[in-house]
């Protein structure tokens, strides 16, 4: 069962952090609903209290409620780093609508970190398009927490038009900059050249051989740019990283374009596959649950 956000209620609230504690209860409240109740987020923030140990920050109100003893966690008692990384090159500005995918990957990632945060996991980010813009390390304090979210906002209000990506020289630099056995956390299109695909893979496969655990949510409008539905007339097509425009008809180029998109997206999954990371399919107008879901069960495996 998926708990389907709004996005167009959601982006009526006044700043990203009120968005992300939005999407992070309607989510929680879909999980009790859910075949998925099992993931606990309610007890992320505490462990169970071992006898003979301090009562001090023993959570009493908890006991009231379980009958158990369960002990508050603090920011020394971490066990998950996590590196957001979002590509903000220009094809992520598509579709030049109420929701891109840009946006859709901040308000996922933000959600993500007010998700890292109620566990007291730690968290960074990292931004790129032509260069790294943004490289942080990661940490779980609440001041950590607001300057990344400041961060984002300041990417949705001051956007990069125009610009290319350089996703394979950023991908090695955060590969080894990150903390060693972190999990990865990656928002990206792939619109990469397919000649350039090699050296994606080997950038993705960097990242595992420094020992982290990676998540690539392949983040990307199906309706237009995977199953290319557009109307039975002519358009003019702009690319939004070099600016070219052409002119035609979607219908003489529909079936060469979807087998080429198709066949590329097959390779990308595949060689996810052969490296160990988990490749996931996003599209932008199905909310955030498959993002905040497979970041739990990821998170689960990795105890």
């Amino acid at each position: 069962m998926s708990f389907k956000i709004d996005i167009q209620q959601i982006q009526q609230l006044e700043n990203l952090d009120l968005i992300a504690k939005q999407v992070v209860e309607g989510f929680i409240t879909g999980l009790h609903k859910s075949p998925f109740h099992g993931f606990s987020v309610e007890f992320a923030e505490h462990r169970l209290y071992n006898t003979g140990e301090s009562t001090k920050h023993v959570d009493w109100k908890l006991f009231g409620r379980t009958d158990k003893l369960f002990v508050k966690r603090y920011e020394e008692e971490t066990n998950l780093r996590c590196q957001i990384i979002i590509d903000s090159s220009s094809s992520m500005y598509f579709p030049e609508k109420s929701l891109n995918k840009l946006q859709f990957s901040i308000y996922a990632a933000a959600s993500l970190m007010n998700l890292l945060k109620k566990q007291r996991d730690a968290f960074g980010l990292s931004i790129f398009s032509e260069e790294i813009d943004l490289h942080t390390p990661a940490k779980s304090s609440t001041v950590h927490y607001n300057f990344l979210i400041n961060e984002l906002e300041k990417l949705i209000n001051q956007p990069n038009i125009n610009k290319g990506t350089s996703a394979i020289k950023s991908l090695h630099i955060i590969a080894e900059s990150v903390h060693k056995r972190s999990l990865i956390v990656l928002f990206s299109d792939m619109m990469e050249s397919s000649s350039d695909l090699d050296e994606i893979f080997a950038a993705l496969q960097h990242l595992k051989h420094r020992k982290h655990e990676v998540i690539l949510f392949h983040t990307i409008d199906k309706d237009k740019e995977l199953d290319f539905n557009f109307e039975n007339r002519p358009y003019q097509f702009i690319d939004m990283e070099t600016g070219e425009e052409i002119k035609l008809h979607p219908n003489e180029v529909k079936s060469n374009y979807v087998e080429q998109v198709n066949r590329q997206n097959k390779e990308l999954k595949l060689k996810c596959g052969q490296y160990g990371i988990d490749f996931v399919e996003v599209d932008i107008e199905n909310g955030f649950h498959s993002v905040l879901l497979s970041y739990l069960i990821k998170r689960k495996k990795m105890k």
